[in-house]
């Protein structure tokens, strides 16, 4: 393949709401390029970028993907984006790497949930967009009263700069043409799919519609800029050429967001999109952006950010770096994924920020502070890899069998360092216990899903430290389910999906005092421990703090830790229902020993004994987790959400307007009410919220409530105290 410099390249993500048909109008972007000799199908597994067992499983894509188109001496790079919101993290990492974002719109739906959602992240980097009507082939959309509806509604989600740059032609034989608004030609296509049209003269039925829309354009183009307005209105129009360069600049200034119809399925359309990319979405080199040595990380667009790693002049000052995306300037690449693949490892794919990258080459890792081999350079078409020579400024690639990279890291020259900011992923919303079938099975299990790790930054595994169970965490339901099947599907590691336990705690809330003696008679030497204890409580979150009142010698020293370790072990095997005793104070008043028969081991029994003694009068109770949660939803949602949490016992603690019709609840919840909480937010608000929580701290469970918790726990195991 050729070789394509930064004025020739344009890098653009697909994103919008699931099944809107962002696969399937990238496979039929591709074969109107005539990169496939036939058009794949997202269903079958057959798309470009639909090459995952899981994705086509499930019929929804999980994962970013790429591929490339070659098209009139252009080379825009297309990256496929998830559009269900439990892989939205996914999306957000996509739109760093690229300098316009395609927002796919189902021509029979509407602008849906995650339709909303990624426009919000598209603007908050300020990321030019452009609009497809797609499915246009639908009944539903053969109505124009139902496509000047649509048009409306984005109006009033987007802003008056929702603007067609098109008209489609629909009529007797379904939706098979589109009219330039720009050029004022009308381009039909015949319904074999070859994704190639033919140039006509407008339609008569079409032509005042055409004659008003074009109007329509060129007056918003022209807004705000003097010398196209005085242009307007003396000639009542502007000429096709400064229109063009208007156009395109109004757009990569988000001034203006264009509105295009096409046909994925029957392969409508998809050419002039690609006609539209090459001239009016912007190529890298028009972006400046600014990097910082050291402390700080620019981001994808261009905006500082803090990081990790400080670098200082002479004078103490973090130093400034200007970095274009140019091939004059030192190289740099920043990783925006990575891929583990069974027979060729770890693939990372990157995009060259600055500078001109050679295959073979030798780059720095500047996260890491390792060297790297780029051997194999290449550029990825879905899951094919095609070995390129070099890459320049502005252009995504790959490179296979990297020793320590990783998603989010930079690399590039030595000396010339910088760093840019990944994408900061959320928190998972949910987890699982997670159980291996077979000691087969967990002897893979930890390898394996330390590279499902690698490939999705939103994954967690770790074992909790109270329950001993294992815990893997994600995005929702859906998302855990989906890593279980790839461990059995990639890995041959089978498990079991668990609810994880809650780690409840136990205190006390009065003060006690009582004797622990142990005294065990055998043949020669016998066992004697006697100690006095007062417990009392503390404040949450103080644990337990032992504390020595002994005087005269009445126990020897060597045996004082003896005590307080003994209290400490019976505290975790817990008195209630099993779980940890914490925050109180233990105070070691008195005791006697004998000369003989006292030991470590006969103290460590006494203070156990005189533990539990104390507990019984020490008014315990059950403690639980209370996290502190943050909700996003749709203004016409948070009545319904505030009313869900206050039926888990959660505690509202304001409200937030977020702008642009959002808001955000806070709230303090108890953890066992929370464990199914983002299936019930999906449902109550049409996929539309999200959340996130920490823990806060611990406090009383309710009475009612802890009665059936200490019935379902296991007796606590009772202690030897002959």
């Amino acid at each position: 393949m050729n070789t394509y410099t930064g004025s020739a390249i344009r890098n653009v993500a697909l994103v919008g709401h699931a099944h809107s048909g962002k696969t399937t109008l990238i496979a039929a972007m591709l074969q109107a390029a005539k990169m496939t000799s036939e058009m794949g199908r997202a269903e079958d597994g057959s798309a470009v970028t639909a090459y995952d067992e899981e994705e086509v499983a499930r019929r929804t894509t999980m994962a970013n993907a790429v591929a490339f188109a070659e098209w009139q001496g252009v080379k825009v790079n297309l990256v496929d984006t998830p559009g269900f919101h439990m892989f939205v993290h996914e999306t957000r990492a996509a739109l760093l790497p690229v300098e316009a974002a395609v927002v796919v719109v189902n021509a029979q739906t509407g602008v849906e949930a995650m339709t909303d959602r990624v426009w919000k992240y598209a603007g908050d980097v300020d990321l030019p967009r452009v609009v497809v009507m797609n499915q246009m082939d639908h009944p539903k959309a053969a109505s124009k009263e139902g496509r000047e509806q649509m048009l409306e509604q984005m109006r009033d989600r987007w802003g008056r700069q929702v603007v067609p740059v098109q008209l489609p032609v629909v009529d007797e034989q379904g939706f098979h043409g589109v009219v330039d608004l720009v050029t004022m030609e009308a381009f039909f296509y015949k319904p074999d799919g070859d994704g190639r049209g033919t140039i006509r003269e407008i339609p008569v039925e079409l032509r005042e519609d055409a004659k008003s829309a074009h109007e329509a354009l060129v007056e918003l183009v022209a807004e705000g800029k003097d010398e196209l307005m005085e242009e307007f209105f003396k000639e009542g129009t502007i000429p096709e050429q400064h229109l063009i360069t208007a156009l395109h600049e109004a757009i990569r200034e988000d001034r203006i967001f264009p509105v295009l119809y096409v046909s994925g399925l029957r392969n409508v359309g998809t050419d002039h999109l690609l006609d539209f990319l090459k001239v009016y979405a912007p190529c890298p080199n028009e972006r400046e952006p600014i990097a910082v040595r050291g402390l700080h990380a620019v981001s994808g667009n261009g905006h500082v950010a803090n990081g990790n790693g400080a670098s200082t002049n002479g004078a103490g000052d973090v130093e400034m770096v200007m970095r274009r995306m140019e091939d004059q300037e030192p190289l740099a690449l920043y990783v925006f994924k990575t891929m583990v693949d069974p027979f060729a490892g770890r693939i990372s794919f990157f995009k060259v920020v600055s500078g001109t990258l050679k295959t073979d080459a030798t780059v720095q890792s500047f996260t890491r502070g390792e060297t790297e081999r780029m051997t194999h350079l290449s550029v990825m078409q879905g899951r094919k890899a095609v070995e390129v020579p070099e890459l320049h400024a502005g252009d995504l690639g790959a490179v296979a069998k990297l020793r320590v990279t990783l998603t989010g890291d930079t690399l590039g020259a030595k000396g010339h360092e910088i760093f840019l900011e990944p994408v900061t992923m959320p928190e998972p919303a949910m987890t699982y216990a997670i159980e291996p079938k077979t000691r087969a099975d967990e002897d893979k299990l930890a390898p394996a899903l330390h590279k499902l790790m690698e490939e999705d930054q939103m994954v967690r595994f770790f074992r909790d430290p109270q329950t001993n169970e294992f815990l893997v965490a994600g995005a929702g339901q859906p998302h855990i389910e989906s890593l279980v099947s790839k461990l059995k599907r990639r890995y041959h590691a089978e498990v079991i999906l668990k609810a994880p336990k809650v780690p409840y705690r136990e205190t006390i809330r009065g003060r006690a005092e009582a004797q622990g003696r142990h005294k065990k008679q055998t043949g020669g030497h016998g066992q004697f421990g006697d100690c006095k204890i007062r417990i009392e409580p503390l404040v949450r979150g103080s644990g337990i703090e032992f504390v020595n009142d002994i005087f005269g010698g009445a126990i020897p020293r060597q045996f004082i830790p003896a005590v307080e370790k003994g209290v400490r072990e019976s505290a975790a095997r817990g008195y209630v229902a099993g779980y940890p005793v914490t925050d109180f104070r233990v105070t070691l008043m008195d005791g006697s020993y004998h000369d003989v028969d006292s030991s470590e081991m006969s103290f460590k029994m006494a203070g156990r004994m005189a533990f539990r003694k104390c507990m019984e009068q020490a008014k315990p109770v059950l403690l639980e987790p209370v996290m502190r949660v943050e909700i996003e939803a749709p203004d016409e949602f948070a009545g319904g959400v505030m009313g869900d949490l206050n039926g888990r016992r959660g505690r509202v603690q304001g409200m937030e307007s977020l702008g642009g019709g959002g808001t955000m609840v806070k709230a303090e919840v108890p953890l066992a009410e929370m464990l199914s909480y983002g299936t019930t937010l999906t449902s109550m608000t049409q996929g539309r919220g999200s959340f996130r929580m920490e823990m806060d701290h611990y406090d009383v469970v309710p009475q009612a409530l802890a009665e059936k918790i200490v019935a379902s726990a296991k007796k606590p195991v009772e202690e030897d105290e002959d």
